[in-house]
């Protein structure tokens, strides 16, 4: 072979071969289209996006309010329409948004809940 073959993009491996028109690695097994790998370069799938109700996008540190009164779990407290909060950071699971809000400390918030301020 007089073409060096690209390693691995998962486990970098250097021991890659090519099988018709895709790539092999031997190693872990991942398969790969070298033609759609400049494609996949330029898109980033490993970005959290995270809207609000609205439809605005959220990033960590920015403000938002409560667009309805939540119940706060394992407490006897009630989150009041229009509170702020700060978005500590993004996360993926079943709440969005890891927030601290006056009054409550850190809580945890689905976005869907949430309006930017």
């Amino acid at each position: 072979m007089s073409t060096e073959l690209p390693p691995c993009p998962q486990c970098n491996s250097p021991y890659a071969y090519e099988d018709q028109q895709m790539l092999i690695c031997p190693e872990c097994g991942h398969e790969w289209d070298p033609a759609a790998n400049a494609i996949d370069e330029t898109t980033d799938e490993d970005v959290l996006v995270v809207k609000d109700s609205n439809g605005n996008e959220l990033n960590e540190g920015d403000y938002v309010t409560l667009i309805k009164d939540l119940k706060v779990k394992g407490s006897s407290n009630i989150a009041k329409i229009g509170t702020r909060a700060k978005i500590g950071r993004l996360v993926d699971g079943d709440h969005d948004l890891d927030c601290k809000m006056d009054g409550f400390g850190a809580i945890m918030l689905k976005s869907q809940f949430v309006k930017k301020a």
